[in-house]
């Protein structure tokens, strides 16, 4: 190989000069600042020719970034209803969303002390609360996204402008007769059957089916197939509340009631024969003469409940479409069978020789009685003692025909098909 010419030594000098002279710090520095921009972010972001995964192995453009940080955007968390709301609606359900990230815990709570659960998707992005939140209640939520800190939110649900309830019989914690059902008379029209219903359960225990019987709009009753079982702990469980009866008209109960049954009676009047036989849990307690209804007032026949009692009670015959035919201020020891007004009560001002001989009433049942309801010795005070709200009293050759089931509690009159056909569910 050929060398280049120098012209003189002094020449030759400082060329060997310049070759032997040592790299200061500066060019040091300024030789590493002269890798190109392209190849340090390709030695941390990788490339797809696999030559800055060899950079990074090697650390190549490391110094150039490390002090950098990428801006990390923090998870955005939505509510519906929207924090601060005041009339927030109820008939939808809670929505909890994040974009960015993934929830990790929601609680929703009421300050009736109430809360909402519910159920994540599958990307843990949203969360939807598993019912609908309760009218007139303040709600606060709590959404936590994963690796950050918790967002809360409130809102206020507003109140219906109508509602309805459904007052019951049994009164609660009461003990009646085998044959009480549960009965609901509502303070609204029922529209929506179906939704209302459902929002009802009656259970018993011991368990047995209990269906549900609209007689209208506004009544709605529960019983089983038989007479409930003596002892029976029955349970009324009411979820109303914000249920639409009819078009924007809201329920208000979310409550439960339990009641129990007593002893087994059932009295069994037979109006051929003039008698009524009282069996106490199967067997015959006392046979009573009785008086029933004349050939122009028969007496209803069927299975009736009594539903009411009065030790002393005012009775007109106005009051059922009889005029002035009577008006008796004391009846000793009534008992209601049916809401028409038919009663199984003491009787002071008959001939004790009517009763177990003849039928001369306007068509109720009734027994030997003493004025003033004090004389334990008579028969009506007796069947009175010895009665109770829901027992049952069945009339058998009354001339008349069967009560209409919704006349009084008296739905036993239907057959089990015939009741479950009334359901709505």
């Amino acid at each position: 190989m050929g060398f280049p010419k120098i012209s003189n030594r002094s020449q030759q000098r400082a060329a060997d000069r310049s070759q032997r002279q040592p790299w200061s710090r500066r060019g040091v520095l300024a030789a590493l600042g002269a890798v190109p921009v392209a190849g340090a972010l390709a030695g941390c972001g990788g490339s797809a020719d696999g030559s800055a995964g060899a950079d990074a192995k090697a650390g190549t453009g490391a110094t150039a970034v490390a002090g950098t940080k990428a801006e990390v955007k923090a998870p955005t968390v939505t509510v519906v209803p929207a924090d601060g709301t005041r009339k927030a609606g109820f008939t939808s359900p809670v929505e909890v969303t994040v974009s960015g990230g993934t929830l990790t815990t929601v609680l929703v709570t009421g300050n009736d002390g109430s809360t909402l659960a519910g159920t994540f998707d599958e990307a843990r992005t949203k969360w939807t609360s598993s019912r609908n939140p309760y009218s007139g209640t303040k709600y606060t939520v709590t959404a936590t996204p994963r690796g950050g800190t918790a967002r809360t939110a409130s809102f206020v649900t507003q109140r219906p402008s109508d509602t309805f309830v459904g007052r019951f019989t049994p009164e609660a914690n009461s003990t009646s007769g085998v044959g009480m059902p549960v009965s609901l008379d509502f303070t609204e029209a029922v529209r929506d059957r179906a939704a209302v219903e459902r929002a009802i359960t009656v259970t018993a225990q011991p368990p047995v089916e209990v269906v549900g019987h609209w007689f209208s709009d506004t009544r709605l009753d529960f019983r089983p197939e038989e007479y409930w079982a003596a002892g029976t702990k029955i349970t009324l469980s009411l979820r109303l509340r914000d249920v639409e009866g009819a078009a924007g008209v809201y329920g208000t109960q979310s409550k439960d009631v339990t009641f129990r049954t007593g002893r087994r009676q059932v009295s069994t009047v037979d109006l051929a024969k003039k008698t009524m036989t009282v069996e106490r849990d199967g067997a015959a307690r006392a046979v009573y003469p009785v008086s029933g209804g004349d050939a122009a007032h028969t007496t209803w026949a069927g299975i009736m409940v009594i539903s009411e009692r009065f030790e002393q009670t005012r009775m007109e015959s106005s009051t059922v479409g009889l005029g002035d035919e009577y008006d008796i201020a004391d009846v000793p020891h009534a008992q209601r069978l049916t809401t028409s007004g038919t009663f199984v009560h003491g009787n002071y001002w008959a001939s004790p020789s009517v009763f177990g001989a003849s039928n001369t009433s306007h068509g109720c049942v009734g027994l030997h009685d003493a004025k003033g309801a004090a004389d334990t010795s008579v028969p009506g005070y007796e069947f009175y003692a010895s009665s109770m709200l829901g027992d049952v009293v069945v009339v058998r050759n009354s001339g008349e025909r069967t009560v209409e089931p919704s006349n009084g509690l008296n739905g036993w009159n239907l057959s089990w098909s015939d009741w479950k056909a009334g359901s709505a569910l």
